[in-house]
């Protein structure tokens, strides 16, 4: 190097590397090109004992440090010519390690105030905006190593507690909580169903009894611990319909095949089914959500309609009568969940696919897709801000456990269902839903049913090991 320094920060790798910083209480940055040292743009903050991350020697991230007797909370970020302040840390930290690169980091241990040698384990996550405070390491030290590509995944190891330290933390930041239970079986395994409610209070009808081709009228209601037989559906028995219900008082099922495609529409008022206005077109494996006053139908197959055969048909009920509305923007077979101002579908066939779409009470908008294309899935959720996806099937077989929630972005991935599960039923919201039933059709008539429990958040925890 051109200017000799202790307690500096630097990012990068053999070739392409940033130094700087430094003691005594330096502002200094070096550029290395695989050859030589080449002095460029100060940082804005001359520090000792700071810390930093970075990918090479274009974008870093300096943070924290020693100015004196002045401990540090600046954040500065190198876009390969200059330094410019960002956010800072929350906690004023130095001799504390580090983990990730520019758009995604880690600070944990160091010390901080009150004076200047307190120890602490404090542990901080930045996004490539903010700094946020989350779950402290469990030995705090100062001089320790830090390794890990982003703020979801780290090591901490070693340094001074004092005396030095073998310790070794595993981070593990940004995993989904949410657990798989299970609950009480339905008197009639079935696959092909569909259904509505929360956990407490779902409602499912319909779907495939036995082979070839045997379909049901018979509606189960759940408590929340076990299934009771209720009246059946009027009209034919039928699979691969869609729903929607606020709970088992009050729902509606619509579509599905008897085994030809309908268009039929039943309500529900908790406890006889009558059948009201059919849907414009019939069809099935139909996306359905809402309430048995206000409700969507979109997607699905539809022969007659075609080609294609998958449809992006879209109606809405308004307790009375079907009208079409605007058009989903990929023509499939889907499932969706949400009310009639905000929808979202997701997944499907044909082809199977990852795309997931929008309803905000007028037109359908593509957004992020699943991380897993699959159709045959079971979802749950309240709008086109939360949701859960959970199964499916990628071929005929294999059938999938893949889980992933939707945050009103991204799908995230989730703890897997206990078992593969394709063609049941969803009921619930992200954080409380149901999985019920399912199989492969024609072959398989499940009883089970998955209760998800999931508070919606992310947990951060360090493993001591």
């Amino acid at each position: 190097m051109n200017t000799g320094r202790g307690q500096a920060a630097g990012a990068g790798h053999q070739t392409s590397t940033l130094v700087f910083g430094g003691s005594p209480d330096l502002n200094i940055t070096e550029l290395w090109n695989g050859t030589n040292w080449t002095e460029v743009n100060d940082l804005n903050t001359a520090r000792r004992g700071l810390m930093g991350v970075g990918a090479d020697n274009t974008n870093a991230l300096a943070f924290g440090g020693l100015n004196g007797t002045d401990i540090q909370t600046v954040t500065e970020a190198w876009n390969g010519t200059n330094w410019t302040e960002v956010n800072d840390l929350n906690t004023a930290t130095w001799l504390g390690a580090s983990a990730g690169d520019q758009p995604s980091a880690l600070k944990f241990g160091g010390y901080t105030a009150p004076g200047l040698f307190t120890l602490t384990g404090i542990t901080e996550s930045w996004n490539g905006t903010n700094w946020t405070e989350v779950i402290s390491l469990s030995t705090a030290r100062i001089a320790l190593g830090g390794a890990g590509s982003g703020n979801t995944s780290a090591l901490a190891f070693g340094g001074e507690a004092p005396p030095n330290t073998t310790a070794t933390e595993e981070w593990s930041g940004g995993q989904a909580v949410g657990a798989w239970v299970t609950g009480g079986n339905m008197n009639t395994g079935r696959n092909s169903l569909t259904g509505f409610g929360p956990t407490t209070a779902s409602l499912v009808a319909s779907g495939e009894v036995g082979s070839p081709d045997v379909y049901t009228q018979k509606t189960e209601s759940y408590n929340g611990t076990a299934w009771a037989e209720v009246n059946d559906l009027t009209g034919s028995a039928r699979r691969n319909a869609a729903s929607a219900g606020a709970d088992n008082t009050s729902g509606l099922v619509f579509g599905g095949n008897a085994p030809g495609y309908t268009g039929i529409t039943e309500l529900w008022n908790g406890y006889v089914w009558t059948e009201v206005n059919d849907l414009n077109s019939a069809r099935a494996t139909a996306g359905g959500c809402g309430t048995a006053t206000a409700a969507l139908a979109f997607g699905g197959k539809a022969p007659a309609l075609g080609p294609p055969n998958e449809q992006a048909l879209t109606e809405l009920w308004n307790g009375t009568n079907w009208t079409e509305v605007n058009d989903l923007n990929t023509n499939r077979q889907t499932t969706g969940v949400g009310i009639t101002t905000a929808a979202l579908a997701f997944a499907g066939r044909d082809p199977v696919t990852a795309k997931t779409e929008s309803w905000n009470g007028t037109n359908w908008t593509e957004v992020n897709d699943l991380n897993t294309a699959r159709f045959a899935m079971m979802g749950a959720g309240a709008s086109n801000t939360s949701a859960l996806c959970f199964g499916g099937a990628a071929s005929n077989p294999p059938r999938t456990n893949t889980v992933e929630g939707w945050n009103g972005t991204n799908w995230v991935n989730e703890n897997t269902l206990p078992t593969a599960t394709q063609t049941g039923a969803g009921t619930g919201i992200k954080t409380a839903a149901l999985c019920i039933g399912g199989g492969n059709p024609s072959t398989d008539f499940s009883t089970t049913t998955f209760e998800w429990y999931g508070d919606g958040k992310l947990t951060e925890t360090f493993t001591t090991s």
